[in-house]
């Protein structure tokens, strides 16, 4: 009897084992580093065709990457690449099967009881993409209709949220990532789809009819963008921080940023032309990891 009571024990601390392991050992020891992506999360991380994913933040995962070889002293390390999703990216982080996600993710203090945050890339609001003949053009023209937005999100918890204060009586639908949310407008079984602002603007610019959408609506709050890492491993942490401080330094994130959001970019050549916000240039010099509340 008291080896059945010990096992959920013994499992527990295997899987607790796993998650907290520090990255840079078991990279070492497997000479194995598997970076994740987003297939739909434009301009950070996305799929513009065939094969390798393309984006801001993986050029950032690319650097990261090339931090890692010099520190492992393993120049011929193998770089994986893993898709996520909005839903299973922390437990894939934490079960060991990507070492770190750079992308779109929301740096939050909820989410900080699971993962780290390395210093933030990125600070975005909830908006709401239209058929631009759809004649919304705020939020209180959604009184009574259905939205969608992606599973696994913040920005399903801010639009219910609002909805709720607002008492707007919205159905929410919910995607399993950004390009089935927005299916979910252009089949006609919801109006609007609510994500963040940049997201938004390149779900359009990616689409073969931009000219047909819209972003409308204010953004419900301001939130940053950061890569995300197995908790307690600060060494790991250090790493990573030290790869997009010293890109901010010199200012070779601002010219990444150019690149691609402020250039035509793949696959369309589309040019978001989306200048950086007062905020993030502020975290430039302050290189903050603040997560939102």
């Amino acid at each position: 009897m008291k080896r059945m009571t010990l096992l959920p024990l013994v499992l527990a601390l295997a899987a607790t084992g796993v998650s907290a392991q520090e990255t840079l050992k078991k990279v070492a020891d497997t000479n194995k580093l598997t970076l994740a992506y987003r297939e739909s999360s434009v301009p950070f991380s996305y799929l513009a065709g065939p094969g390798k994913p393309v984006g801001m933040m993986v050029e950032v995962s690319e650097a990261i990457a090339a931090e890692v070889k010099k520190v492992t002293n393993k120049p011929n390390l193998e770089v994986a690449w893993q898709a996520v999703t909005s839903q299973n990216r922390i437990p894939l982080l934490s079960n060991g099967t990507i070492d770190v996600e750079c992308g779109s993710t929301t740096n939050n203090s909820t989410r900080g009881k699971e993962v780290a945050f390395a210093i933030n890339h990125f600070y975005t609001g909830t908006r709401l993409l239209v058929k631009k003949n759809s004649g919304i053009k705020s939020y209180a023209d959604l009184k009574g209709k259905t939205i969608s937005t992606t599973a696994g999100t913040t920005n399903f918890q801010v639009l219910r949220k609002y909805n709720q204060d607002k008492g707007l009586d919205m159905n929410i639908l919910t995607g399993k990532d950004h390009d089935d949310s927005k299916l979910l407008v252009e089949s006609g079984r919801s109006v609007a789809f609510g994500m963040d602002d940049i997201l938004l603007f390149g779900l359009k610019a990616n689409d073969k009819n931009p000219a047909d959408w819209d972003v409308v609506g204010e953004p419900l709050q301001v939130e940053p963008y950061a890569c995300m890492l197995r908790k307690d491993d600060p060494q790991f942490k250090q790493l990573v921080d030290r790869v997009i401080g010293n890109m901010m330094k010199s200012g070779e994130f601002e010219k990444l940023y150019a690149k691609w959001f402020t250039s035509p970019i793949p696959p369309n050549n589309m040019n978001l032309g989306f200048p950086m916000a007062p905020e993030l240039k502020d975290n430039l010099k302050a290189q903050s990891d603040k997560p939102a509340t």
